[in-house]
């Protein structure tokens, strides 16, 4: 399966090709000050079955090991690599052009989770 996304501008836009590794919310204090959003919806895809086919984005190291892109023209962040996971690029679920074909099945540092945002997935692995 192809899917397709883009930032707000349209500048920045990207294929993923085949199958996902996971959907996933995460609830991180760094990925809320780096989208400015309570909680942020996240597909990992594997390398080398994506690409980025529009204008690529700038990318900053957030913390170490830790690596954020943005579009450079509308500030739009994208998406999201880590050390940890070395062979995946994690992509903001909200920027593809179907997002609410997806089903998030994981959830990222429900620690973290602020008070007002409610369980998303009861049931689910919490890491």
């Amino acid at each position: 399966m192809k899917r397709k996304g883009h930032c707000l501008c349209g500048a920045v836009t990207f294929e993923l090709n085949g199958s996902h590794n996971w959907i996933g919310h995460c609830h991180c204090d760094s990925c809320r000050r780096a989208t400015g959003a309570p909680l942020v919806t996240f597909v990992g895809h594997p390398d080398g079955n994506w690409q980025w086919t529009g204008t690529e984005p700038k990318h900053y190291e957030s913390s170490p090991g830790n690596h954020r892109y943005f579009c450079a023209t509308c500030g739009s962040s994208v998406a999201y690599r880590s050390d940890r996971e070395p062979d995946e690029m994690h992509f903001h679920a909200v920027l593809l052009d179907d997002p609410d074909t997806l089903s998030p099945d994981e959830v990222f540092h429900a620690d973290e989770r602020l008070s007002w945002i409610p369980e998303a997935l009861p049931g689910c692995p919490q890491g």
